[in-house]
């Protein structure tokens, strides 16, 4: 049995909370929106949202891309699945999401930003590839794989 990898200073009550993010293709553009709430705010990333029980990460993704910014369009495929650890200035753990991210294709409606996000625009890859550009961490990586097909 492999051993636990050795951890920073854990919080003791926090477990892992499984997530999806919906990273949304039109042609060569990815859809961001910027983020209003921590651990993020401020960061453009992709839309994003708990699964919530009996859902499927399909389901939890098109859910949360019609809620966020009004679009809705087809799940197409996991393209991978990340941890996002949430640490404070003493290493505690405040928050760990597993984060599956889901292609979805084919977007359709109005975009809009909710009232989660302060704002929710199509992307290149030369864009989010622009240091002055805040975003979450491995958008350009997520956005690149789910462009490349």
């Amino acid at each position: 049995m492999a051993e636990r990898p050795q951890q920073a200073r854990q919080g003791d009550d926090v477990q892992p909370v499984p997530a999806v993010i919906a990273v949304v293709v039109n042609g060569e553009n990815v859809l961001l929106v910027q983020r209003s709430k921590p651990p993020d705010a401020g960061c453009w990333g992709f839309p994003g949202v708990r699964i919530e029980p009996g859902e499927t990460v399909y389901e939890a993704a098109v859910r949360e891309l019609e809620e966020e910014t009004g679009l809705n369009a087809a799940a197409e495929r996991v393209l991978t699945a990340i941890d996002v650890l949430d640490r404070d200035a003493q290493s505690v753990l405040r928050h760990h999401f597993v984060l599956v991210a889901v292609v979805c294709r084919d977007p359709v409606g109005t975009l809009a930003a909710a009232s989660d996000a302060l704002d929710a625009r199509w992307f290149g890859l030369d864009e989010i590839d622009n240091p002055a550009l805040a975003t979450s961490p491995r958008v350009l990586e997520l956005a690149e794989q789910a462009v490349a097909g």
